[in-house]
């Protein structure tokens, strides 16, 4: 008789690699399925209560935010105008009105009671003063000279098959439907076109530019080279509301929670009741892992083996309490030699 080590003994090592990739591709299948079938649940269950007071705040005693929208159509008889300035005013004035925040406390020190939530605890601590600056720089820069004509072309496509500024306002479940929609197009494209950029070929000329900062800040966000800005960070962002002829509405709020989102994901702080940044953050640290946003590619492509490994994945939740958790998850102790 064989023993069953020696059947182990016999199997070639390139058949159990299948095995494996197989196992995890089923494993991000089921929490896909878990995930989406969750939601549809909720919405579906939800439907009759929910909704409907989601609904009327979206609608508003007496129609508030109709009544707003039809008169700012009436307002700005010029309607590109009305969509540049919603477009790009409201997200960057909300961007920079978060990140001039976080850069006063990475540049103080101060208060105390949010720096004790900074992740890699020895970095920015405060923050070079030049370096901050080179960042602002270059995040204004891409902004003008990159964001808005590209914002302006999404406009020119989607006026072409639909309209962006209709008299009437979308309904909430349409709104989270599209909402939901441009995250997954976003995931997809982000994914792909960063790890593209981590090629060697392309890294050290155009992506290592955002990873000099190794401990990133909120500003960092936009701190990228302009073909990197232009490829990786605006493409799948305008593309969902693209490809649905959003409302301008819609539109605005998906690019404002865009830049809260990233601003988050780069601030380096992991606050209490917020989207936790340890993916991304890891992602910075290590360089060669955890390239999506949403993190369901890199399950699938195995590319957050090593985030899943450390300690920054037991941390990768919401914190729910008050205690920062490089406190109450912290780092082993390095053995002394």
């Amino acid at each position: 008789m064989i023993s069953t080590e020696d059947m182990t003994k016999q199997i070639p090592p390139q058949t159990a690699q299948p095995c494996l990739n197989q196992g995890a591709l089923w494993d991000s299948v089921k929490q896909a399925a878990f995930f989406i079938g969750s939601g549809l649940f909720f919405l579906v269950a939800c439907r009759n209560s929910v909704m409907w007071h989601l609904q009327s705040f979206w609608g508003a005693s007496g129609d508030f935010w109709q009544t707003t929208w039809s008169k700012l159509l009436l307002h700005f008889e010029g309607r590109e105008t009305l969509f540049f300035l919603g477009t790009m005013l409201i997200p960057k004035a909300t961007f920079w009105l978060l990140n001039g925040l976080l850069m006063v406390v990475d540049s103080t020190g101060k208060p105390s009671f949010i720096t004790r939530y900074r992740i890699q605890q020895d970095k920015n601590s405060p923050v070079d003063p030049e370096r901050l600056r080179r960042a602002v720089k270059v995040a204004l820069c891409n902004q003008l000279f990159l964001s808005g004509p590209m914002v302006l072309a999404a406009h020119q496509l989607v006026k072409a098959t639909g309209e962006p500024l209709h008299p009437q306002l979308p309904t909430f479940p349409r709104v989270l439907v599209e909402l939901s929609f441009c995250l997954l197009v976003q995931e997809v494209l982000f994914y792909y076109s960063h790890r593209m950029f981590h090629h060697p070929a392309l890294y050290k000329h155009i992506h290592k530019m955002h990873h000099e900062w190794t401990a990133p800040m909120g500003v960092v966000s936009v701190y990228a080279h302009p073909i990197e800005h232009v490829v990786s960070n605006l493409l799948p962002v305008v593309m969902g509301p693209v490809l649905l002829r959003s409302h301008l509405s819609t539109t605005v709020l998906w690019y404002t929670l865009v830049l809260i989102i990233t601003t988050i994901d780069h601030s380096g702080y992991h606050l209490p009741f917020l989207k936790s940044p340890e993916f991304h953050d890891f992602h910075h640290h290590k360089f060669n892992q955890c390239y999506g946003a949403l993190g369901v590619l890199d399950r699938l492509h195995g590319t957050d083996d090593k985030f899943r490994q450390s300690k920054a994945y037991e941390r990768h939740t919401i914190l729910l309490g008050l205690t920062p958790l490089t406190e109450s998850i912290p780092e082993p102790a390095k053995k002394s030699q």
